[in-house]
């Protein structure tokens, strides 16, 4: 656990400390985001904290290859795989931030980093349905591509309050490191040290790092090159274990064991994938293009109730671990007490939703 702790405090430290220059570079490179109409700025914010996020989890890759342990994992392509597929994220997002691309150039530099991940060994080997289901090779690269598309523009989807997609992307890494480390225990032979948990450690310290100079009021967004960059992290974690472990293996509950595998992975995300996809329906129902933006994010909605800023951005956080930690409770408990515990949780997080506002209607937070 120890190096885990130190690829965390690395990838903090490192996205913490280049943050700053980058929004000088953001700055000298006019890369600001212009207020318009859904936005709740009313001033330009500079963008590119991508580039800080990439750095620390390079950073954090690169420690990592010269500890003991985790330094094994380097005997193949995966972590490679990642850190180029990440690279051209992040560099087709920064090209973005500075002068905005067209939808279908994003999307083929988002198809081809998933390609090469792929290529690399990052892909889906099976899916865990009805224990493990083969699929043939081009079919699985084909999913393993379809989740890293669906993965980086939720989080861009989500990406709309100070600090809310870096503290929804590293309360669901967080989940995922339960989750991965305790699946790997369970391995035989028991082995702690993954290249899933490991790119949630560092994701997780990635996002510590950012959310200080992110947070409300932002002196910095992360623009598209940290959104597509945290998608793609996250889904190169969750694919790395999910398309790797036999469910029995992960709970001796016959009935969770059947549903986790698929459960985690989607749990982790969900407020992401929701909102993505209301939008695609919304939009779609109103005759609109899918990438079309307006102001109805879920986000957006919580702002209409009446909640400040920041308080918006902490009840996000709180359903965020809700739904991301309260599936992972399934691995840690036994028995009823994880729905005992994540239905009193829903309750406060319904409560605060929609009662806050009229019980301090002027509070600032």
């Amino acid at each position: 656990m120890h190096e885990y702790v130190l690829i965390l405090i690395v990838a903090a430290g490192v996205t913490y400390i280049a943050t700053p220059f980058v929004r000088s570079l953001a700055v000298a490179t006019g890369a600001f985001t212009a207020v318009r109409d859904r936005d709740v700025h009313t001033t330009p914010i500079p963008r590119l904290g991508g580039v800080g996020i990439y750095l620390g989890f390079v950073a954090a890759a690169l420690v990592a290859r010269n500890l003991p342990y985790l330094g094994t994992l380097y005997g193949d392509r995966q972590i490679l795989g990642v850190i180029v597929a990440g690279g051209i994220v992040c560099l087709l997002g920064a090209f973005d931030d500075i002068r905005e691309l067209d939808w279908l150039t994003k999307l083929a530099g988002q198809i081809l980093a998933a390609g090469l991940m792929a290529y690399a060994g990052v892909q889906l080997l099976s899916l865990p349905i009805s224990g493990t289901t083969i699929l043939p090779t081009p079919v699985l690269v084909l999913f393993t591509v379809l989740v890293v598309i669906a993965s980086t523009n939720a989080v861009n989807f989500i990406d709309g309050l100070d600090g809310l997609a870096a503290g929804v992307v590293g309360i669901a890494a967080l989940a995922f490191f339960i989750y991965s480390y305790i699946v790997s225990r369970d391995f035989m032979p028991a082995n702690v040290f993954s290249v899933a948990t490991l790119i949630s450690a560092a994701l997780v310290g990635c996002c510590a790092g950012f959310l200080p100079h992110n947070f409300n009021p932002a002196r910095l967004f992360m623009g598209d090159s940290g959104a597509l960059t945290l998608g793609l992290l996250l889904s190169a974690a969750t694919i790395t274990l999910t398309g790797n472990v036999d469910p029995s293996e992960v709970t001796a509950n016959q009935v969770t064991a059947v549903f986790l595998p698929l459960l985690v992975p989607v749990a982790v995300l969900l407020l992401p994938f929701l909102d993505m996809l209301l939008a695609v329906i919304r939009r779609t129902r109103a005759g609109r293009r899918p990438w079309q933006p307006d102001a109805l994010h879920l986000h957006h909605r919580m702002l209409r109730i009446g909640h400040s800023h920041r308080r918006a951005v902490l009840i996000m956080y709180l359903w965020a671990a809700i739904v991301a930690l309260g599936s992972v409770s399934f691995v840690v408990w036994e028995g009823w007490r994880p729905l005992g515990v994540i239905s009193l949780a829903t309750v406060v997080g319904v409560v605060l939703t929609l009662w806050l506002p009229k019980w301090r209607p002027h509070e600032r937070l």
